[in-house]
């Protein structure tokens, strides 16, 4: 019975993890192309072909890209930046630290 429970809590926190995982690909997704019909439809590159690009075209993928990065951040970045393997060379490295120091006062 115990072990059909962590199954389950297990998959279940796969399934959560998908979901997560494939809501930023959405995000992504819908950033690229919202962004690029923007700035097609405000360059003039459907009326003119030529390309003219403002400032202000500019915010809403900087300020939409910053919301996208924490977005990243929140699903991936934990597990990228600090995960098991920084983890686990951190502490072998404070390990050796201390095994040198106690080395030093003997």
């Amino acid at each position: 019975m115990e072990s059909n429970y962590k199954e389950n809590e297990l998959y279940e926190m796969a399934q959560k993890r998908i979901k997560e995982i494939k809501g930023f690909y959405v995000h992504l997704l819908v950033y690229i192309v919202v962004n690029l019909f923007i700035f097609a439809a405000n360059s003039n590159l459907l009326s003119s072909g030529k390309i003219h690009i403002e400032f202000g075209h500019l915010s809403l993928p900087f300020f939409w890209g910053i919301g996208l990065f924490a977005h990243w951040a929140g699903v991936f970045g934990p597990n990228v930046l600090l995960g098991k393997k920084w983890e686990e060379k951190k502490i072998k490295e404070l390990l050796e630290k201390e095994k040198q120091q106690r080395n030093q006062w003997e």
